[in-house]
């Protein structure tokens, strides 16, 4: 198997299985809790699904796909309403985007510069980012929803993680 299959099969992998994080810890939550910050300098869950989308979009579609930048990144962080189906369905969207443009990727793609935010990252790095960024806010949104409805999400239910390296 080639590097770049094996890169882009892992990070389907990784976005995949923080959106199953993701879809069990937003299971049965509150609506009320969406918008409730932990405090002044912390993000409510709908910022950080507005943020999970925007920085996604940015670094894989815009910049790897080279599709047009809209993000407007600080509104992420400042919007303090809007309903759950909407932000999940437009987060859903944009991931479903982005797989698409990695899986497209040639290897001069994943090996070129871009210019995003105040960064030069090749493709790789751009991939690294994007996977490593949604994989933090997935542990900042389950450690918030473990925090206001005291419920465990069960991520690991059925998959025994004690198994030894063979």
């Amino acid at each position: 198997m080639s590097w770049e299959v094996e890169l882009k099969k892992n990070a389907r992998y990784r976005l995949e299985e923080c959106w199953r994080m993701l879809e069990l810890s937003f299971q049965d939550l509150d609506p009320e809790l969406l918008w409730k910050r932990p405090n002044s300098q912390s993000n409510s869950l709908g910022n950080q699904l507005l943020h999970m989308r925007g920085n996604l979009g940015q670094y894989i579609w815009s910049t790897l796909g080279q599709h047009p930048d809209i993000r407007d990144r600080e509104a992420e962080f400042s919007a303090q309403e809007g309903d759950f189906e909407t932000l999940w369905k437009e987060l859903q969207h944009t991931l479903t985007k982005s797989l698409a443009v990695i899986e497209q990727a040639s290897c001069s793609q994943l090996l070129a510069t871009y210019q995003v935010q105040a960064y030069q990252l090749s493709g790789i790095g751009l991939i690294l980012h994007a996977v490593e960024h949604f994989s933090y806010h997935t542990g900042q949104v389950a450690f918030w929803i473990k925090n206001l409805t005291n419920r465990p999400l069960d991520f690991y239910k059925d998959i025994d993680l004690n198994q030894k390296h063979r």
